[in-house]
């Protein structure tokens, strides 16, 4: 019946204020904490579970660094395992790993030792896989909090593949047991009575502290038994014998909580620019940056790559990525995502030119010929649409297009317009050139992990007017009828199945009360859709498309009351376009628009026409069945607790029986029951406040009551999402990688010959996840994916010697090196070294 009292602080590094003025305060309290320490007032204290708060109080505190390493050296200061706490659910699987690797390099360099838990305390909800990125690492227990099943206090939780840890349930956090030392002994005794409800065994865990608080000594007197100093660790070691046999969860923890615990589903919609910002991000580094300088062998560009994945770490926390902070803090996530973004493409950009393919435009303009490379970043075949600008002299234009054959190849001409070009490098002088831009788009065939040339012919004459379509509204293509309704929905018509799907990208929006946690639809809720203003047909070799200028007419914000939607009404244009390319059986639909309205919610239906009681998502390396819901759980009446939002996370599909919608960069979806089952895609959520204590949904605040007018997303907005008629795993599964990371497209430099195509790395029968320079700089680290229910078998070709396994934190596994063929069980993953 012991009580584990750790001391600690829960330290948001941005939230309701921007970092800088929370990093000045952590140094004062890392000060502290070393005055304590030495003095013997603590005797141990958890430094959170991230490496970034002691690498941010030394970067400004460096005279204490020497005080921390003796302190962590004695075991009395603890971080780690993270370099971040971030939201898990919201990054990829990949990212969650860099976070684990830079806490091992932070760590080292700071002279630390990492603790050896799985500490995951505050993240609003937990994904399916977490379990196996942490044993990855060696790790074999996870404390949890928020989505943990009330019913267990301490469990087995498992992964999809069979990866399991000792997971404990911290329930609600309470700092203010030992807060004020005369009421300590009595609140101590409540919260272990407390404690005795959810679990007569014991013992019990006492996190000491709690959000950007300074710790306190635990009173005299109360180290008698009934508790004591104590840390993770040793708390773990406690009970990892007495977990029930019986206490298994598998999969995601996004149960509906107990008092005061949140799972704060809103924060998945909440700034979905940040969300999107994330994926671009991520998929630059992961599918474009770290394959391109493993294939080039830039050993030198580690450190660059490593600086990438550092500012893209650094917007991951809850706070950050999840857009539940004040407005200051947003703006500098979207400087960070910039930053990495530039650094990713100078990645790009120079593996490419130690290839070969000098994709800078320096020299004089093109007057006869262009060449182009387009690049498949997937080590598969993935034919798919790219768009590309093509840069001539003024007074010329693309006359044609041909392949590294020689044969002509369909295109079209989306825009063309005078542009000064700029170009300059360590070695090209500082040069600016009158150029005509010609942005065309065609449907490319590269080879697996590599590239292939094209070449536009230029001729002199006038510029090309792109095609200004005809109106209409419909447009068929191969077997499919696409035609757009009154709501500027599409109904999709397939002559080989026989099936019709109407309704497909229906937008729906209503109104929303919450806050940046917590989507709550106000007392008197009025829904609204678009009308059909204008529509044109595109159709081409290349592709088929309608594009539908319709009007949103909706509420302009809520009444002073927040009861309802205001009198007051604002009409937003919206574009929608849907297009079927060349040879693809995938529908790709996208809607922009300025969005101009206060406090609701943006919602794009997919309903299929077979009946369906659940739905299928992708998690970080599996996928996952849901069941279908109503759009908004009972609503609570007591204090403390929350409805259940019905939307959950999803990286980059969702699937209903005969349906797929390829979603990446938006990732709140719902599965909804009705008539025809639909999976509604969130496209914008705008509010004003970070949180209030007056919502229905959820009946207690979540965070400081503060104005975040820009929550409300006054800004462009655009959604894109793939829609195919198809539910097998894995082509979908593919098909969503190929969504993430599409095709891409550069014009090589004036006086370039056009590339003959040359294959890279090739795998079949699974996913890529990672192929990326190894921590220690031998070699290479390549992660297959099998995220489907079936075994499969990985055939690899295109690396430099044999595979090496090894586990997620990249040490070899022992077996020796092994053929090209790779057994992957049902959601499997697999790491190897190459090249070493």
């Amino acid at each position: 019946m012991t009580v584990h009292v750790v001391n600690h602080t829960h330290w948001d590094r941005e939230w309701y204020r921007p970092m800088e003025s929370f990093r000045a305060r952590l140094a004062e309290l890392v000060a502290r904490v070393c005055a304590q320490l030495d003095a013997g007032e603590l005797g141990r204290f958890h430094l959170d579970g991230q490496t970034i708060t002691a690498l941010d109080a030394l970067e400004i505190r460096p005279d204490l660094a020497g005080r921390v390493r003796a302190h962590a050296a004695a075991g009395r200061i603890q971080v780690g395992p993270w370099h971040v706490l971030a939201d898990n659910q919201l990054v990829s699987g990949e990212n969650l790993i860099r976070n684990l690797l830079t806490a091992r390099r932070v760590a080292a360099d700071l002279g630390l030792e990492l603790a050896p838990i799985g500490y995951c305390p505050d993240a609003f909800g937990h994904p399916a896989d977490l379990p196996r990125v942490l044993r990855g690492f060696g790790l074999d227990t996870a404390l949890v909090w928020r989505g943990a099943p009330p019913a267990y206090p301490r469990f087995t939780w498992r992964s999809p593949d069979g990866s399991s840890v000792t997971a404990v349930n911290q329930g609600y956090y309470e700092p203010e047991v030992l807060w004020e030392a005369a009421s300590a002994a009595d609140r101590l005794a409540t919260f272990r009575d407390k404690q005795a409800g959810r679990d007569a065994d014991g013992p019990y865990l006492l996190l000491n502290g709690g959000d950007h608080l300074a710790p306190r000594p635990l009173p005299a007197g109360l180290a008698d038994g009934a508790a004591r100093e104590s840390t993770l660790a040793e708390y773990f070691a406690a009970i990892r014998g007495a977990v029930p046999a019986d206490a298994v969860v598998d999969g995601e923890l996004r149960y509906p909580g107990d008092w005061l615990t949140f799972v704060l589903a809103g924060t998945l919609s909440t700034r979905l620019y940040l969300k999107q910002a994330n994926a671009a991000t991520e998929t630059l580094l992961e599918s474009w940056a770290e394959p391109l300088t493993v294939r080039a062998g830039r050993g030198e560009a580690v450190g660059l790559l490593r600086h990438a994945w550092d500012l893209l770490l650094r917007n991951a926390p809850h706070d950050s990525i999840c857009g539940c902070s004040v407005d200051e803090v947003h703006r500098e996530n979207e400087v960070r995502f910039d930053r990495a973004r530039q650094a990713g493409e100078h990645l790009v950009e120079r593996a490419l030119l130690d290839l070969g393919l000098d994709t800078r435009l320096a020299g004089e303009p093109v007057t006869d010929a262009a060449a182009l490379v387009v690049v498949n970043p997937h080590a598969a075949p993935a034919a798919g649409p790219v768009t590309v600008d093509v840069y001539t002299a003024p007074g010329h234009t693309v006359g044609g297009l041909v392949d590294a054959a020689g044969v002509p190849v369909p295109y079209e001409l989306v825009e063309t317009e005078p542009t000064p070009l700029f170009c300059a490098d360590l070695d090209i002088l500082p040069d600016t050139r009158d150029t005509l831009r010609h942005r065309i788009a065609f449907v490319a065939d590269p080879p697996a992990g590599g590239w292939t040339g094209y070449t536009a012919t230029v001729v002199p004459g006038e510029a090309a007017i792109p095609d200004a379509g005809t109106s209409g509204r419909t447009v068929t293509r191969g077997d499919w009828t696409l035609t757009v309704a009154e709501d500027a929905s599409f109904t999709l018509v397939d002559a080989a199945s026989g099936r019709t799907l109407p309704g497909l990208g229906r937008l729906v929006d209503s109104g929303d009360a919450g806050d940046t946690y917590t989507y709550d639809p106000p007392r008197l809720d009025e829904a609204a859709s678009p009308v059909l203003r204008d529509a044109r047909v595109y159709d081409s070799e290349v592709a088929s498309r309608i594009v539908a200028r319709a009007e949103l007419t909706v509420p302009a914000g809520l009444t002073a009351d927040r009861t309802a939607r205001s009198v007051e009404r604002v009409t937003i244009p919206l574009t929608v376009t849907a297009t079927v390319w060349a040879g693809a059986r995938e529908l790709d639909w996208r809607v922009e628009f300025d969005n101009t309205a206060d406090d609701h919610r943006l919602q794009a239906h997919f309903p299929t026409d077979v009946a369906a009681t659940s739905w299928r998502a992708d998690t970080h390396f599996s996928l996952l069945d849901r069941p279908l819901k109503p759009a908004l759980g009972p609503l609570p009446e007591q204090r403390g607790y929350e409805a259940d939002a019905g939307v959950a996370p999803v990286r980059s599909l969702a699937l209903l029986p005969g349906l797929a919608v390829l979603a990446p960069g938006l990732p709140e979806v719902q599965g909804i029951t009705g008539e025809r089952p639909s999976l509604a895609v969130t496209v914008l959520r705008a509010v004003g406040w970070l949180s209030r204590p007056d919502l229905r949904a959820r009946t207690a605040g979540a965070g400081p009551q503060l104005p975040t007018p820009e929550a409300q997303c006054r800004r462009r907005i655009s959604a894109a999402v793939g829609v195919r008629l198809a539910d097998d795993e894995a082509s979908v599964t593919a098909a969503a990688a190929r969504r993430r990371a599409p095709l891409r497209a550069w014009q090589l430099r004036p006086g370039t010959p056009t590339p003959a195509p040359a294959g890279g790395l090739r795998v079949d029968g699974a996913l890529v996840s990672a192929y990326k320079p190894a921590e220690d700089g031998t070699g290479a680290v390549l992660r297959l994916v099998n995220p489907t229910s079936a075994e499969v078998v990985a055939t690899v070709a295109g690396v430099p010697g044999a595979l090496v396994e090894c586990d997620l934190a990249e040490r070899p596994l022992g077996a020796g090196p092994m053929g090209d063929r790779v057994p992957l069980g049902p959601y499997a993953t697999r790491s190897f070294r190459v090249g070493a």
